[in-house]
């Protein structure tokens, strides 16, 4: 893996054929110091964005990419860090451009993601002979296929050279004791090199299923400085063999995260996941 800062302005969306993965922000949900933890799959011609959340089309601008040039999306849950800036999306594609972005999603999760957040936004925008927007006035979806035989629930997609795995994770609530009765949750490995937990409990046996399966380069996990609430701490990931915190960079960290660097480095992690970055694979 390389890591690359970003240098000039606009990012592009394209590049050599390289798998790689950008950050358009690594903070918490209420990080006021870097931008949430949203990223960009690059490959060739093709990308993702991996979720959108409040302020994600505030730190496109500023990187210098309208938010109609991302056409294809991957949500992993509904919290606002990871979906806040969806509404934006939506109507930009719909009134602006007249283009519908693609998402990738299961059926459980567009009920969800549509009738508990999307829709009061947006189906009302438009009636006719009765009839309100739905989620597919405003989205082309691409709808991943179950795979059997995984650890956990898992499913499978490609947007264009890209391949997404899409595994449930354990989020919320607190008290829930394992991914089957977490509300809907997903991490993503991409092209079965690179793990991406987005939000996460501590779960080591999703770790380490998952990397014996894959042999996964470079893990990005979720994490936060305290221990307790609904995100792994680095008490907890602390514990975890020493073969997987060599290869794991931790996100949606606090604005603390300076006098944190020490810790990070003493307890074997291979870093922090740095903000608009390139990880190159």
């Amino acid at each position: 893996m390389i890591c690359r800062k970003l240098k000039k302005k606009p990012l592009s969306l394209t590049n050599d054929g390289t798998l790689c993965v950008f950050f358009v922000g690594v903070g918490s949900a209420f990080s006021k110091t870097n931008y949430q933890t949203n990223l960009l799959i690059i490959k060739g011609d093709d990308h993702v964005m991996i979720d959108c959340g409040t302020r994600a089309p505030q730190a496109l601008f500023k990187l210098g990419v309208p938010v109609t040039a991302v056409r294809h999306w991957l949500i992993t849950h509904s919290h606002a860090d990871h979906i806040g800036g969806l509404e934006e999306i939506m109507l930009m594609g719909r009134y602006v451009v007249r283009k519908k972005p693609t998402i990738v999603i299961n059926q459980a999760f567009q009920n969800l993601l549509w009738d508990m957040s999307l829709r009061g936004g947006s189906a009302y925008n438009e009636e006719r002979a009765g009839n309100i927007l739905t989620f597919t006035d405003m989205w082309d979806v691409i709808r991943p296929q179950w795979l059997q035989g995984y650890p956990r629930e898992t499913h499978e997609a490609n947007v264009g050279s890209i391949n997404l795995k899409l595994f449930r994770t354990m989020h919320i609530p607190e008290q829930s004791d394992s991914w089957q009765s977490s509300f809907w949750s997903c991490g993503v490995i991409i092209d079965d090199r690179v793990m991406f937990t987005s939000d996460t409990r501590y779960d080591p046996e999703l770790l380490v299923t998952f990397n014996e399966k894959f042999h996964i380069e470079m893990i990005f996990h979720d994490c936060q400085f305290f221990t307790g609430g609904v995100h792994a701490g680095i008490d907890e990931l602390a514990q975890l063999p020493q073969e997987l915190k060599r290869k794991m960079l931790l996100t949606h960290y606090g604005d603390n995260w300076q006098e944190k660097l020490d810790r990070v480095t003493s307890d074997g992690f291979a870093g922090l996941a740095k903000q608009w970055h390139y990880y190159f694979f």
